[in-house]
Parts: C-alpha cells; sequence; structure tokens
C-alpha cells in the first residue's frame, strides 16, 4: 500500500532536514481519522506537482503531525494536456465525474452551463457546486496519490468553450449522433504534446447550435463506441482512451 498523501498550502522552503507540521482539517484527519504513528510513512503535496515524503515523528493534540521529508519528488507538467469541459449533469453525478476524471488523470475540468443542461448554476447554488467540485478534486487527487490535482474552472458558457477549443491542439466533441457523421475517438489523430480539449455533452445531447458553434471553432464529433454512456461517466471513459494512446499511461 502506498503512502497517504496529505495537502500543505506550500512546499517552497522545504528541503533535507526540515519538520513539516501538517495541521487543520488534513492535521486532524490524519491523526483522528487515520491514526498515523510515528515511523508511517506518508507524503505531502501542494497539489501543483511538488510533493515531500517522508515518516511521521510526532503528534501532538488531535489535529497536529510533524512530518521528516526525506524525498522530494516532483510530477511534471503533463504533455499532452487533457482537459475535459464537462456540461452540467443532475444531482451528485457532476462530483461523480469530477472524481473518476481525476483518479484516471485529467489535468484540468471546465464546468460547462450547456442549452439542454437540466442543471443550471446561478447564485450562491453555482458557487457552493462549483465548490463541491473543486473540493472533489482534491479529495481524489489526494486519494489517487497523485502531487499536481486539476484545475476546477470556472463555470463557462458555450461561447468560452469554443474560445478553448480554438486555442487547443486537438479539439474534440463527444457526440453520439451516427447520422451526424461522427469519427471513432480511437482512430483519431492525437498530438503528442501541447493541448487536448475534450467537450462532453449533457444528458439531452449537444445542441445543433452548439456543435455548428464549436465546429467552426475546429472542434470535430467524434464517438466512443456503440454504446451511450451517460454524461458523468463518458469524459472519464475518453479520457482513459487518450491516456493511453498518447503514452501517457505507458
Amino acid at each position: 500500500m502506498t503512502a497517504p498523501v496529505f495537502v500543505v498550502e506550500s512546499l517552497a522552503a522545504v528541503g533535507p532536514g526540515s519538520i513539516v507540521e501538517l495541521d487543520g482539517p488534513e492535521g486532524r484527519h490524519a491523526v483522528s481519522v487515520r491514526r498515523l504513528q510515528p515511523g508511517e510513512d506518508v507524503v505531502l503535496t501542494d497539489g501543483l506537482g511538488r510533493g515531500a515524503a517522508g515518516v511521521v515523528v510526532r503528534t501532538e493534540g488531535k489535529d497536529r503531525l510533524f512530518v521528516e521529508p526525506v524525498e522530494f519528488p516532483v510530477e511534471p507538467e503533463p504533455s499532452p494536456r487533457i482537459t475535459v469541459v464537462q456540461a452540467l449533469p443532475k444531482g451528485d453525478r457532476g462530483e461523480l465525474a469530477v472524481e473518476t476524471m481525476t483518479e484516471t488523470g485529467v489535468d484540468a475540468i471546465v464546468p460547462w452551463s450547456a442549452a439542454r443542461c437540466i442543471t443550471q448554476w446561478k447564485g450562491d447554488r453555482g458557487l457552493k457546486a462549483l465548490a463541491k467540485w473543486r473540493a472533489t478534486a482534491r479529495e481524489a487527487g489526494k486519494q489517487s496519490r497523485r502531487l499536481r490535482f486539476p484545475e476546477v474552472a470556472d463555470a463557462a458558457t458555450s461561447k468560452q468553450v469554443a474560445a478553448l477549443l480554438a486555442k487547443a491542439d486537438f479539439a474534440a466533441v463527444l457526440h453520439e449522433d451516427r447520422d451526424y457523421g461522427s469519427e471513432p475517438l480511437a482512430t483519431a489523430e492525437l498530438p503528442t504534446e501541447g493541448e487536448i480539449v475534450l467537450v462532453v455533452g449533457p444528458e439531452g445531447g449537444v445542441s445543433e447550435q452548439e456543435l455548428a458553434l464549436f465546429e467552426e471553432a475546429g472542434a470535430k464529433a467524434y464517438r466512443l463506441g456503440r454504446s451511450v454512456l451517460r454524461t458523468s461517466t463518458a469524459g472519464t471513459a475518453a479520457a482513459a482512451l487518450l491516456l493511453g494512446r498518447t503514452g501517457r499511461w505507458s
């Protein structure tokens, strides 16, 4: 079993001989929930690609843990970088999508208020939903032992998504309508570096207007297979395919 991961605000000043204090909610989880003891291995990360792997030297109270790092792993910038534009699903399926995409290895997630989304983020409700997505990405990053957590952007409009697609080295929209002329993602020509942006539509599908807007931005329609996946699972399945095909899962 690999060592558990905990998040610290910064590792900028941490080096050989340092003792790092873990407190607050992370310290409480380590001491009171995980019940870590002196001598046990842990990994600290800033979530931005830097890590400090070491051993617990002591604990204090219910929420303070002190770690002596002995190794300083770095998770490099991914190449190619994979961003998934995720239409807002119903209920807690958005958090499920974020969790599994994070565990799979997606680098950035953009919530998208598509025309056919039943759920719409507005006002305080939208801010709370976005905070849940970001907290889910953080927890899933820790669970999957990542040092570089995915960025969860602010909710985007279709025009903002189109602007993102226009800058990508490979832009794709998952669209299951075989009469539309979509191509299999499994045989698409992919870049070896740069930015891949993948759009996952809502349960009702991507509208004709949105498809036209995204095509104008340079995105093509692709499909995964014969079955139709739910919006909360399609991004994870597609990301796994892309990670394998680009060599990032080698």
